[in-house]
């Protein structure tokens, strides 16, 4: 018994062939960031102990609002809000988990064309 294979192969080439010239006409998208690759700044090195947990923090909830299709805020993450630190280091923590989100954001906005 032998199928006619023509009838499942035409849809598939047209549509690989539609595909192929719009991006050729518009350009191809970059590649999408790759998770679980360091693929950010390490945090400076004049940062402090607390700073430099914040500012990781800070671009593992980038990571995370970016997965998850949220909306750019550093406000809107708990670890933020309410950091589980000591009291005295709170302040370190908020900037250095700042400048670790905005750095991440910074990063990922570049992959939209901007």
């Amino acid at each position: 018994m032998k199928t006619n294979l023509v009838p499942y192969l035409a849809p598939a080439l047209l549509a690989m062939a539609l595909a192929s010239s719009a991006a050729a006409q518009y350009g191809s998208y970059p590649p999408p960031p790759q998770y679980g690759v360091r693929s950010y700044a390490p945090p400076p090195q004049a940062f402090e102990e607390f700073e430099r947990r914040g500012y990781l923090d800070g671009v593992q909830g980038a990571q995370r609002d970016f997965q998850n299709h949220r909306i750019w805020n550093v406000n809107n993450r708990d670890e933020f809000r309410s950091p589980r630190v000591p009291f005295q280091v709170r302040h370190e923590y908020r900037e250095g988990f700042e400048r670790g989100y905005y750095a991440t954001v910074r990063r990922y906005e570049g992959f939209r064309g901007r």
